[in-house]
């Protein structure tokens, strides 16, 4: 027993992140995960009926020379300052890997994607989380004037949908020129503003973006980031310590595919953004609050009905939104933009149950 628990010491612990639950029912209104409600591009659906098994025989190609060349046409920034990596949530882990090397503590909101402090966990990483302000907006002062070791924000902000404007976050990059800056942009093509062309400015600037919701391709796992040619050089270099063939040649060949679909893209982030200010519309006509999201998910609160016993409510009759029972929030449902059809379902059901 002593040799058992002598064991158990050395091995590192953590407190992991939970995704959102995957009903295996197929037949729900699923508004719990932020997925993109269409279909991937039909340029994708092309490659996958036109791909030869036999190429899976070999290793991927390691530099993922087709979908970077694609992402370096359609975003304009040269293929020496891109990373591509198994969705943002493996980017964003190896940049935490890679830049966050300091005794003093990285900075995020308390309130945010909450895989940060996982990673930070993860890697020994000190952090510190500083509050939103009462209306969920970036406390930018705060952010300017903390001593830290590395900074990373979402914007849009997730699960509040709040986005932080332009000059704010150049704000923050200036202030800690000293330390890598991440910007996490995983909503930015409903309604935001990247902070890219700022890259040009400061070396470091780190910009983190996904397929994963705007291009419809959680499913298959494609996250990019942008920055500096130092910057990216780093991050491959401990990439390629880990592991050198981490996307597979089917990922590679739709990621561009979906690229090169840009009327597609803009149909259908259009769709969503249209369905999700309706939604709010409606929404606030049963009584809910929310911080305006400019996201593919809103965060909403009524003051009469408690949001944990909603939130099973609306389970019950196989309706799936986020709950997140944590300080500050566990009054908040985070509810995914789905179809036109599928909201009009929730706010029936909503508009009943506020009866």
């Amino acid at each position: 027993m002593e040799k058992e628990l002598a064991f158990f010491d050395k091995i590192r612990t953590v407190t992991p992140y939970t995704p959102g639950e995957q009903p295996k029912n197929q037949n729900v209104i699923k508004l719990n995960t932020n997925e993109n409600p269409y279909p991937p591009s039909p340029k994708v659906q092309k490659v996958l009926e036109a791909f030869e098994a036999g190429v899976l025989r070999k290793y991927p190609d390691p530099l993922c020379t087709e979908l970077i060349d694609a992402l370096s046409k359609e975003y304009g920034v040269s293929k020496d300052r891109i990373f591509v990596g198994v969705g943002s949530d493996d980017v964003l882990a190896m940049s935490f890997l890679t830049f966050f090397n300091s005794k003093k503590p990285i900075v995020f909101p308390d309130i945010t994607y909450s895989f940060y402090d996982v990673w930070a966990d993860v890697f020994r990483i000190p952090y510190e989380m500083i509050p939103l302000k009462d209306d969920f907006t970036i406390n930018t002062e705060a952010f300017v004037n903390t001593d830290c070791g590395g900074v990373v924000i979402p914007n849009p902000n997730a699960p509040t949908g709040v986005i932080l404007e332009t000059s704010a976050i150049e704000e923050i990059i200036k202030a800690h020129q000293d330390s890598v800056v991440i910007i996490d942009e995983a909503y930015v093509d409903f309604g935001g503003r990247s902070v890219l062309p700022l890259i040009d400015k400061y070396e470091n600037l780190l910009v983190v973006q996904t397929f994963s919701k705007s291009r419809s391709l959680a499913g298959s796992r494609i996250g990019f980031a942008f920055g500096s040619e130092k910057l990216i050089k780093y991050l491959s270099d401990v990439k390629f310590s880990f592991n050198s063939y981490t996307m597979d040649s089917i990922t590679q060949k739709i990621g561009a595919a979906a690229l090169s679909d840009k009327e597609y893209f803009t149909e259908t982030t259009k769709k969503i953004v249209k369905t999700r200010e309706y939604f709010k519309k409606e929404v606030s006509k049963l009584g809910f609050t929310f911080p305006d999201s400019m996201s593919n998910f809103v965060f909403i609160h009524h003051d009469q009905y408690n949001a944990k016993d909603l939130f099973a409510a609306l389970k019950e009759n196989n309706i799936f939104v986020r709950y997140f029972d944590k300080p500050r929030i566990n009054d908040y449902l985070r509810v995914t933009i789905g179809t036109k059809e599928d909201m009009d379902k929730i706010l029936a059901f909503l508009s009943e149950y506020t009866k």
